[in-house]
């Protein structure tokens, strides 16, 4: 897999002041396509004029739901992997060579960008290690970071998620989850740990619920052998 083989994919939501840059930093690299999930201001103008292609859903659905958006795009498309970006500036583009790289060596179908939690805001690194600590339960080995939207995701795995039922967050968690069941490499790669005051569009509560219900979920499926 090379660059010239993959796309950049950016489920995006109300992120016009901060998705040209990430755009184009982005296409230093790769090809970039931005899923606009139903944003009220005018993010996708303002992804189609630093130069990604745009897909639109309306309204609003989930990042899952986006995400699903692109894969089957990407898989028409031909693409060999996508990289898999959020739009308010919490990645590195410039960080996508470490994962084209980590593939070279290791052929994973899934490469997971690993932050350094000590770098996070209090809130955010009890949650994101809590999470953790949860799917690594549940799923019987260690998961390094479960939580990090900036992932290269090869073609089987794309396809493998065309048919889930996640909509939100919990897809990217249940990706881990399939490919380790697969029996496909996951494979981790450090990256920036970027906060800048931006505004999250989880919301806690019904987030750490429907964490709690994957979670569930996998860890039934792993022990009953599903």
């Amino acid at each position: 897999m090379t660059e010239a083989e993959l796309l950049a994919l950016i489920p995006a939501y109300n992120e016009s002041e901060r998705i040209a840059r990430v755009v184009q930093g982005a296409q230093e690299h790769v090809r970039v396509c931005v899923v606009d999930d139903g944003s009220r201001d005018n993010t996708q103008e303002v992804a189609r004029r630093s130069g990604a292609e745009v897909l639109r859903q309306e309204p609003n659905q989930g990042k899952g739901t986006a995400l699903r958006t692109g894969f089957a795009h990407a898989l028409a498309a031909g693409a060999a992997g996508v990289i898999t970006l959020d739009a308010d500036g919490q990645h590195d583009p410039a960080e996508i060579p470490l994962f084209v790289e980590n593939f070279r060596r290791t052929q994973a179908e899934l490469i997971i960008g690993c932050r350094d939690f000590s770098k996070m805001p209090p809130i955010r690194r009890l949650a994101n290690t809590t999470g953790r600590w949860l799917l690594s339960w549940a799923m019987g080995q260690r998961v390094e970071d479960n939580q990090s939207g900036y992932r290269l995701i090869g073609r089987r795995l794309m396809q493998a998620m065309l048919d889930s039922d996640e909509h939100g967050f919990e897809f990217e968690v249940e990706m881990v989850a399939r490919c380790i069941r697969m029996g496909w490499g996951v494979e981790w790669v450090p990256i920036s740990t970027i906060y800048a005051g931006e505004k999250s569009h989880i919301k806690p509560l019904p987030h750490a619920k429907n964490f709690m219900r994957v979670v569930m979920k996998i860890r039934k499926e792993r022990t009953q052998g599903g």
